[in-house]
């Protein structure tokens, strides 16, 4: 919302050295450039929105010690770069199954924060927006045994199996993953435990998290615990995953309630 705003601006006028604003600001403008980068990449405004993001960036890291957002910032950035041009986006791996990817910047972020749910989203979200699946799940099955039980990063397979249909050509074969796929359903049952593991903690996973695994265990005929999810859920909802499996999200969301509610009573 800052970023559709000059409240930045304000705010910088009346208390330039105010605690958050080089974070915020940061933060504003590495998602804008990311936008602007995906709608028109390669435009005069996506290629000046990147360069003051990284302006942004780089100010962070120099007087936020210890704080995670600037080096997240990159992270973001570093999927506009699909061609891996720059050298920062095409370190070596630490596992040698791995390709050379952003991992400097990712081992930063993990330094301050190693199983913050955020870093990995964005390494995820960098292999995918290469269009390469292979490193994507590779990346999951290298760091995911070790997160920690009942972490949201349990969810991150989930985002995969949602992308793959989303660039499918034959969306009724991709469809079948959720069942027919042994490792998949295995996985989103596996999720769905460090869920409740989480929940009876006290911990509360994303909305966005616990709206792909109510999803994926709809999609897995999975319909009681489907139900259980879609209930600790409410009275909040994502749009997503349902805004990339249909053209009326809103149908096929009531579909995999009112199903999921019949079968659970």
């Amino acid at each position: 919302m800052a970023g559709q705003s000059d409240i930045l601006r304000h705010w910088g006028d009346e208390e330039p050295t105010a605690f958050g604003l080089t974070t915020l600001h940061t933060r504003v403008a590495a998602d804008q450039a990311l936008l602007a980068g995906q709608r028109q990449r390669g435009s005069r405004e996506a290629v000046a929105l990147e360069g003051t993001a990284r302006q942004w960036c780089w100010l962070a890291a120099s007087v936020l010690g210890g704080d995670p957002v600037p080096w997240l910032g990159l992270l973001t950035l570093a999927q506009l770069d699909t061609g891996q041009a720059r050298p920062e986006h095409r370190v070596p791996a630490p596992d040698q199954m791995l390709p050379p990817g952003p991992w400097a910047l990712f081992d930063q972020v993990r330094r301050i924060d190693p199983w913050g749910r955020e870093a990995f989203h964005r390494m995820l979200r960098f292999w995918l927006a290469l269009g390469e699946s292979g490193p994507a799940t590779e990346f999951l099955a290298t760091y995911l045994p070790s997160a920690p039980e009942g972490s949201a990063l349990h969810a991150l397979p989930l985002y995969l199996y949602v992308d793959r249909y989303r660039r499918a050509k034959r969306k009724d074969a991709a469809q079948l993953q959720w069942t027919d796929e042994e490792t998949v359903r295995a996985t989103v049952l596996s999720a769905f435990s460090h869920w409740q593991a989480a929940l009876g903690r006290g911990v509360r996973w994303p909305v966005a998290d616990e709206s792909h695994l109510a999803h994926a265990l709809w999609a897995s005929r999975q319909h009681q615990q489907a139900a259980e999810v879609f209930s600790a859920m409410a009275p909040f909802i994502s749009m997503q995953p349902w805004q990339s499996l249909a053209h009326q999200p809103g149908d096929l969301l009531r579909q995999a309630m009112t199903q999921s509610y019949a079968v659970a009573g």
